[in-house]
């Protein structure tokens, strides 16, 4: 296989922290925090320097007079116990002694209202503050396409409601989320006391590229126009039609799904659209991340997995998250193959492979990690007329005990990615 460098949006961010506290003070709200007890949302993906951002947002609350704290914002992951999510929240650096503010966790909501006979729910520690700082990333969504994906409004109807305001969301799969999340979203704009949203939009190498923050009432409008702008420059596979995509790990630090459905091209959901990109023949997906714990809530979006992945698995956590979500195609089991080699050799055989040199293999780290790539001889003459894509060297799939050896996915340097940037 070849280990080929894609140049993707590179624009980044490296004083994560100086350009938080900068954002917040340019919407000029200082002085509506001095004594005030602000509560700042922390949810369960795996967002670029997230912590950092985090200890950002709670630097400018001190400096402002206002005390903060956190309130895991995460609707039923960590098997939807508040010790669970905190040890999420963990995982991910944010701590209170990192971030310097306590973290009040509970699974306890309060129902602020409804919207069209449909119950909104809200962290108890939050539905009580005197303020609300809002934080999240703004990308796709990994069940839905609409102008409201995964961002600032989704984390007020769905992150903060708990496991109520997720079950509430998800109440007719996939259309529910793309009707009821704004809906959600403005009913909590409209009677907690929401200072800020602080979007993340991350570049095509998983980095934090820009910190946008937004005042109440240009939420909904700087949502929707971010998302717009993530869709232009997000990464992709950089081939079609593939016979094997073998996806080295899965994990809800990655994506809600364990992998981005709308990178490996499935969906899974009955009544939406399946993505025409990159069409794999096979998924094949050898392992879960430690981050998750035991969640492998998307393992079903693959069509083979190995033993050790499914020693990792914590179903009671993963079955609640698949259940709050109604996505049940998503928590089935694929074949189980005894190793990585089996598991491929199996894919190949699935795929009908006949001629090993035509085959089109993509192998990537995870579908968060897709600067570096390694494909097979079959994809090597379509990658040499690509100029986004440059071939780097050629390694022989190696094993050891029955398992890939690691390879490298390290970020590029700057002086490959030159002419990359826009």
């Amino acid at each position: 296989m070849a280990k080929v460098i894609q140049r993707l949006y590179s624009r980044r961010v490296d004083d994560v922290v100086g350009e938080t506290k900068r954002q917040l003070e340019r919407l000029g709200i200082a002085k509506r925090l001095k004594g005030k007890r602000i509560a700042i949302t922390a949810g369960s993906r795996g967002i670029a320097r997230i912590a950092e951002i985090i200890k950002g947002v709670v630097e400018f609350v001190r400096f402002s007079g206002g005390e903060p704290f956190l309130f895991p914002a995460m609707g039923s992951h960590g098997g939807a116990t508040a010790q669970g999510q905190v040890a999420i929240l963990r995982d991910y650096g944010i701590t209170e002694e990192f971030v310097g503010a306590p973290i009040l966790a509970t699974m306890e909501v309060e129902r602020i209202g409804e919207v069209d006979g449909i119950p909104v729910y809200t962290d108890k520690f939050a539905a009580n503050a005197d303020g609300i700082l809002v934080v999240n990333r703004i990308k796709h969504h990994t069940d839905f396409t609409g102008p409201h994906e995964s961002g600032l409004l989704k984390m007020m109807a769905v992150g903060m409601g708990k496991r109520e305001g997720a079950d509430v969301a998800h109440t007719f799969k996939a259309w529910s989320l793309r009707h009821f999340i704004p809906q959600l979203a403005r009913q909590v704009l409209r009677q907690l006391p929401v200072l800020a949203g602080l979007a993340v939009i991350e570049n095509g190498y998983h980095e934090v590229a820009h910190l946008v923050a937004l005042p109440p009432d240009e939420i909904e409008r700087g949502d929707r126009e971010w998302l717009r702008f993530w869709k232009r420059i997000r990464p992709k596979i950089p081939f079609n039609r593939l016979d094997v995509l073998c996806v080295e790990r899965m994990g809800k630090n990655i994506s809600g799904t364990g992998m981005d459905t709308k990178v490996i091209g499935r969906l899974m959901i009955t009544g939406e659209s399946e993505p025409k990109h990159p069409l794999p023949k096979v998924v094949v997906v050898l392992d879960l991340t430690d981050e998750s714990h035991g969640n492998a809530a998307g393992l079903g979006l693959a069509d083979i997995t190995t033993k050790r992945l499914m020693e990792k698995v914590n179903w009671h956590d993963t079955h609640i998250n698949v259940f709050t979500s109604g996505f049940i195609e998503r928590d089935r089991i694929p074949v189980v193959a005894e190793n990585d080699r089996q598991a491929l050799e199996w894919a190949l055989e699935i795929a009908k492979v006949r001629d090993p040199e035509k085959a089109r293999i993509v192998r990537i780290r995870d579908t968060n990690t897709l600067g570096v790539l390694y494909i097979s001889q079959g994809l090597w003459d379509e990658a040499a007329q690509n100029p986004r894509l440059r071939m780097v060297g050629e390694e022989t799939l190696r094993f050891d005990d029955g398992n890939l050896v690691p390879v490298g996915y390290e970020r590029p340097s700057e002086a490959v990615q030159k002419g990359g940037r826009k």
